[in-house]
């Protein structure tokens, strides 16, 4: 009796998923049945993932401190060309991925690619010069290239828009963690002396065996739509489907539309948010990848450099938080509080820029405000998310965004010159205002 919903919770596309909500077409869930569905493991599992690939994608910047510049024998702009090389294999994946994330399962996809990056971190183990490492970064940079355009669409199939603001800065917020918990697992790195493999080699290992590990826990429990969720009863999936499309009806769809593609890349919105993640990721592009070097150039050695992190890591936690609290609070305020943050970022760039040399604490301070602009990157991407309807038109909307990240973060490690070594970032006309 009323069993026939029941039988068929394997969905996929959208002409499926409109099949679901019509079996019930106001679905009777209680505010006690809400609550369970509205605190289910979703987030945290999104939120592990982007705490694991933020520590795996900047594992280069705390080895840094642990010996890989001289082990390999990095010479010139070859440390540099390194950082940006993983940004060049995720430009080259963004377009394919935005398609491959249409047509396949998303968590299923999700899975594969962690797993593969997984392999290819482990492998940067046992690398001996720059031309293997550049290698390694290009192809971590493209099988990580999945996670953030996937996590704006799952976030768009599961929640309404006036929640996908706070959802992708607590999944976000996973950068920040990942920093601190990166720089915790360096600095008991530099106690490893004395065995076969040197500490930084130790760093890419551990942290390949965690990544792998949790891609199996994904594949097993990750959904790939609200109504294939296993921690959801079937009602349940039948609400879950219905409820983020109060604005709009953009479900999952293994079809691949023309049209809507036509209709992201002339629509004018696309292209100003391309220009603004691009600017911002120059900075981005900075801090990810430089500010261990950039710490340890004001007079720290590593250890004490690696635990300098800490407080910058613990503030971009708390700018992400206070930021989805913000949005919360008061409605239509993402572009005013990613605004804010950018202000802020500015003001801690004018510091490092401006204040004598002999102002190492006034400059740490601005580096700390330097990383304010992180906070951007989760309000653009929520306003992708709950604007564009269109599974066709998201997706490239979420490829073109990726474009200008991709293309930021590639051009700001080449503000640092060899000459700089070892105190990169403390010349005035390098650091990217």
């Amino acid at each position: 009796m009323a069993s026939a919903p029941e039988t068929k919770p394997e969905i996929f596309d959208g002409e499926k998923a409109i099949s679901v909500m019509d079996q019930d077409d106001d679905p009777s869930i209680s505010n006690i049945e809400e609550k369970p569905l509205q605190s289910h493991s979703l987030m945290p599992i999104l939120i592990a993932i982007y705490i694991l690939q933020y520590l795996d994608k900047s594992s280069l910047n705390t080895a840094s401190l642990l010996g890989i510049i001289q082990d390999t024998k990095l010479v010139g702009q070859e440390f540099p060309w390194l950082n940006s090389a993983f940004y060049f294999g995720y430009l080259a994946a963004t377009y394919p991925v935005s398609i491959l994330l249409v047509k396949y399962p998303i968590a299923k996809l999700l899975a594969s690619s962690i797993l593969i990056w997984a392999v290819v971190l482990g492998c940067h183990g046992a690398s001996e010069n720059f031309a293997a490492l550049c290698a390694l970064r290009v192809l971590l940079g493209a099988f990580e290239a999945t996670i953030s355009p996937g996590f704006t669409l799952i976030t768009g199939l599961w929640y309404k828009p006036s929640e996908h603001a706070a959802r992708h800065s607590l999944w976000f917020v996973g950068n920040s963690v990942g920093s601190l918990l990166g720089s915790l697992i360096a600095y008991g790195c530099t106690f490893i002396t004395g065995g076969p493999l040197a500490p930084w080699r130790w760093l890419f290992i551990v942290l390949g065996i965690i990544t792998a590990g949790w891609a199996i826990v994904l594949y097993v429990w990750l959904p790939d739509t609200p109504a294939t969720a296993r921690f959801l009863n079937p009602a349940q999936r039948v609400w879950a489907t219905q409820r983020p499309q109060v604005a709009q009806r953009s479900f999952k769809t293994n079809k691949w539309s023309n049209s809507q593609f036509l209709e992201a890349m002339m629509d004018p919105k696309t292209w100003f948010q391309f220009f603004v993640i691009t600017t911002v990721s120059l900075s981005n592009g900075v801090i990810a990848n430089f500010s261990s070097l950039i710490i340890k150039g004001l007079n720290f050695d590593s250890r004490q450099s690696l635990l300098l992190g800490m407080p910058l890591a613990v503030y971009n936690v708390i700018v992400v938080l206070l930021s989805a609290w913000l949005t919360k609070r008061f409605r239509k305020s993402r572009c005013i509080v990613a605004a804010s943050a950018s202000a802020l970022s500015l003001v801690g760039t004018i510091l490092v820029r401006q204040l004598p040399a002999t102002d190492n604490a006034g400059r740490y301070i601005g580096l700390i405000l330097c990383a304010s602009c992180a906070n951007v990157f989760p309000m653009m991407l929520s306003l992708i998310s709950s604007n564009v309807a269109g599974f066709t038109k998201k997706s490239t909307v979420n490829a073109v965004f990726f474009l200008g990240y991709c293309a930021g973060n590639i051009a700001g490690p080449q503000f640092f010159v060899p000459t700089e070594a070892p105190k990169y970032g403390v010349r005035k006309d390098r650091l990217p205002l």
